[in-house]
Order: structure tokens, then sequence, then C-alpha cells
């Protein structure tokens, strides 16, 4: 007896099995992705579509995540940065 196979317990006939869905991201969807990623503001509303959506594959969610991450963590630095360099001048012209 296969072991994948499950039974409905009640009639003890086998039970549909769902069909396996192709999870993986191809190549061409992979260039739109890249193409749509050079548009400004398109971009980050993009990302947080793909990394909130319930449709989008497993593995265009966990890159448009870690790019948000990228995004956040270079957007801190910047904001750190000028204030830095905005005190710096600030303080030199008095």
């Amino acid at each position: 007896m296969d072991n994948n196979v499950n039974f409905d317990p009640m009639t003890g006939q086998p039970v549909n099995q769902q069909p396996v869905v192709d999870e993986t991201v191809g190549v061409g969807e992979w260039m739109l992705t890249t193409l749509l990623c050079c548009i400004p503001i398109v971009n980050i509303v993009l990302m947080f579509v793909w990394s909130f959506s319930n449709n989008t594959k497993p593995s265009k969610k966990n890159w448009a995540r870690a790019a948000l991450i990228w995004v956040a963590i270079v957007l801190v630095l910047y904001i750190i940065l000028i204030a830095v360099f905005g005190a710096a001048i600030a303080s030199s012209l008095y």
C-alpha cells in the first residue's frame, strides 16, 4: 500500500490529492520584476504588494521582503548621515 495516499476514514476510499503547483519564478517573470523595480515609486509600491500578498510565489515574496529591509536600512543610514553632516555644517556656521 502506498503511504502517500490519504484515505477517507468513513468510506476507506482514497481521497483526491491536490494538484502540485509549481511555485518557482521563471526567468521571464524575474525579468519583468527587475524592469518594474527600475521605475521610481512603482518599485516600492510593488515590493509592498509582493511582500504581503497571498498570491505571490514564496521566492518572490521573500525577495521583496529582503529588498524592503534593505531599503529601510539604507533610509535609516541616510537620515543619520544627513543629521550628522547637517549638525556639523550648522555648527561651523556659528
